[in-house]
């Protein structure tokens, strides 16, 4: 696969999870690595992990529901690497309520993340990304909301359907600029979100799943690398999931036995 020597990778919610292991890989494989986050004492200690194992980082405030600490992220970004190759919207939070309770502000919050958050930063680092001839945008979105469902997440599933609904559109306005526009949908992933669930709740999990084991978020930082290569310059305006195979099964019949 290409080797992103040269090339920079901006990544928002890169303090930890998905995020962090996107910006790890992108680094391992050359890229300058901008790490963007509101956690801005955990984003400095991804951004000095990479550094002492021989990479180039940066982190960044950037809070994705403000367009001008995005504006400001994407100025530092140009002076301190001069360009952006690579955008992965990968910024987003998925607090439970349900339907009966849910309030206007919770489902706002939410979609000011997730589904507004994303516009905005891709808004903010496109005059760099038109400037590349590497343009690459990936969204992570999910198997919740565009494939499954799942009690008290209707909010959270909206957005990350919206999400691709964005991307078929981006994906034909940013073509003539050589830009990509293609998205991720995670199952499953042990990240610090899944927080305490507990064993018994883990189990269920896991026992939905095919491979019988939660992803690791390098799993889904691997196809960010794979999206954003040159490998994948003719692909846009797709999915690709990464669960294990956890949306397979009709029933959990065709799991019995294996």
């Amino acid at each position: 696969m290409t080797n992103f020597s040269g090339r920079v990778a901006v990544i928002t919610g890169a303090a930890k999870g998905i995020g962090r292991a996107m910006a790890q890989q992108f680094a391992q494989r050359g890229a300058r690595v901008a790490v963007l986050d509101i956690d801005t004492e955990a984003a400095a200690q991804v951004a000095q992990t990479i550094r002492q194992h021989g990479g180039d980082a940066l982190s960044l405030f950037a809070d994705v529901t403000d367009p001008t600490t995005l504006s400001h992220a994407a100025a530092e970004v140009q002076k301190a690497y001069g360009r952006t190759d690579i955008l992965c919207c990968n910024a987003g939070i998925y607090p439970q309520a349900f339907l009966e309770t849910m309030t206007e502000a919770d489902w706002d919050k939410v979609h000011a993340v997730n589904l507004k958050g994303m516009f905005l930063t891709v808004q903010a680092f496109l005059p760099m990304l038109k400037q590349s001839p590497y343009g690459r945008i990936v969204l992570t979105s999910s198997i919740t909301g565009p494939i499954t469902g799942f009690p008290g997440w209707a909010h959270y599933g909206a957005t990350k359907a919206g999400m691709l609904g964005f991307m078929r559109s981006a994906a034909i306005e940013l073509a003539k600029y050589g830009i990509t526009v293609n998205a991720i949908l995670p199952g499953n992933i042990e990240t610090e979100g899944l927080g305490d669930i507990g064993e018994e709740y883990r189990r269920q999990m896991e026992a939905v799943i095919p491979f019988k084991r939660l992803g690791k978020p390098e799993d889904v930082a691997y196809a960010a690398l794979f999206f954003a290569s040159d490998e994948a310059s003719y692909i846009t305006g797709q999915t690709l999931i990464v669960d294990g195979g956890q949306i397979l099964p009709e029933s959990s019949l065709a799991l019995e036995g294996i």
